[in-house]
């Protein structure tokens, strides 16, 4: 590209250089030469007036009196009547440039110019328009060098910002280059690179969701199966395929539910629902797990609750707040409903040590973690509550204590009076 515009500006220069330049010699050759021939033609009129007024006043007209008056380089022959010819100065050879003059007392003056002398003058303008022909073409081959870096420089910016963003490096350089037309490429190249990367920052998003999310239901699925594995009895094999089935329809709506917030996280399949119902399905799948530990899951509190939501949400929730104090608490860990208001509230507690005072707020924070962990799991239960209408708080440090708000409606039968805790 560079050479292309090299060349094209040194061939535009180059034309107009021919059209003018020629234009300009053949006007100065023929200013040159009129000039010229003014200049002897001036010249014969005067020897012509001098020769008149000697011979008025009875004067002596010869060569030595004349010599003076007469142009360097040029020659002079004046007739007079009745006396030989006077001659002044060399006589050219060649083509000469000459001039006649009449006096008034009949003289006749003859001044001739050497061609040579105008063909002199004409060299050097030429030369002098050869020079500045030479200085237009330089100064145009630097103009167009420094027009083809200022075009060719950001272009190839251009091409290498769009080959990174091929290569999947989508971060957006902000640099622009004072062309119109190309800072346009630069803010389309930057929009679409700040686009990748929130692109690509959701599909990494989904993923770790989705390992995340998955991760549970197949744990429990498994666990199940080497129940199955374990036990001869066809009562508990059957009990245990049931809960099997219920954790693989599960894992589907968590498949879906991924996918649908993949492609727009507010589309929502809110119901009422009974938490009972939720919280006894929970307690069924990690109550093994808790055995397996030496440790008890337990649900208390107000029965017949029912919440405005997507259940399998709320499972997903309540099974990231499980096996949160399944890795990192200790002790019991307890399900209690509540209501505060509008709201059903399910807080999550144990008997551990809590959470670390440095980490505050930030538990929810994605790669925050206390321990060796992701990191993503309360961040994950969060948006999954929020997606949900409720939301996600961490109501005490130590001893920790996690509460899902749900929007509630009125109970399907009335509730029991008493709000004392009932083992469940």
């Amino acid at each position: 590209m560079r050479r292309r515009l090299i060349q094209s500006t040194l061939a535009v220069v180059l034309v107009v250089i021919a059209v003018f330049g020629v234009s300009l010699v053949i006007v100065e050759t023929r200013t040159i030469s009129n000039s010229a021939q003014e200049r002897v033609d001036s010249e014969a009129l005067r020897l012509a007036s001098i020769v008149d007024s000697r011979l008025v006043g009875a004067e002596n007209v010869t060569a030595d009196i004349l010599r003076d008056q007469v142009t360097q380089d040029r020659y002079a022959m004046i007739r007079i009547p009745g006396r030989p010819a006077i001659e002044v100065g060399d006589k050219p050879e060649g083509d000469v440039i000459r001039s006649t003059a009449e006096g008034e007392e009949g003289e006749t003056v003859l001044v001739q110019e050497p061609r040579s002398t105008v063909t002199r003058e004409v060299g050097r303008t030429l030369l002098i328009i050869a020079l500045v022909a030479l200085l237009a073409v330089i100064a145009a081959v630097l103009l167009a060098i420094r027009q083809a870096n200022r075009l060719a420089s950001p272009l190839t910016d251009l091409a290498e910002t769009a080959e990174r963003l091929g290569s999947g490096d989508p971060r957006p350089r902000h640099k622009r280059y004072g062309v119109p037309e190309l800072d346009r490429v630069a803010d389309v190249l930057d929009s679409s690179a700040e686009r990748i990367a929130r692109m690509l920052t959701a599909e990494r998003r989904l993923a770790a969701d989705a390992s995340h999310q998955l991760r549970t239901p197949l744990t429990a699925l498994s666990m199940r199966l080497e129940e199955i594995t374990l036990t001869d009895d066809p009562d508990t094999v059957k009990d245990e395929a049931t809960i099997a089935l219920t954790q693989v329809e599960r894992l589907t709506d968590v498949v879906e539910r991924l996918l649908t917030n993949a492609r727009d996280p507010r589309n929502g399949s809110a119901v009422t629902f009974d938490l009972d119902e939720v919280i006894q399905q929970q307690l069924a799948e990690w109550r093994p797990a808790y055995r397996g530990v030496g440790r008890a899951i337990v649900s208390s509190g107000k029965r017949h609750l029912r919440a405005v939501g997507t259940p399998g949400a709320v499972a997903q929730v309540l099974a990231a707040l499980i096996e949160n104090s399944l890795m990192h608490g200790g002790g019991t860990v307890a399900l209690r409903t509540r209501v505060t208001g509008n709201q059903a509230v399910i807080e999550v507690t144990d008997e551990g040590p809590g959470i670390p005072t440095d980490l505050g707020a930030r538990i929810f924070e994605r790669a925050i973690s206390g321990r060796n962990s992701t990191g993503i799991g309360l961040a994950v239960a969060r948006d999954l509550a929020e997606a949900d209408g409720g939301r996600l708080e961490m109501l005490q440090v130590q001893p920790p204590v996690f509460g899902l708000f749900l929007s509630r409606t009125a109970p399907a039968k009335k509730a029991p009076e008493e709000d004392e805790p009932t083992v469940r």
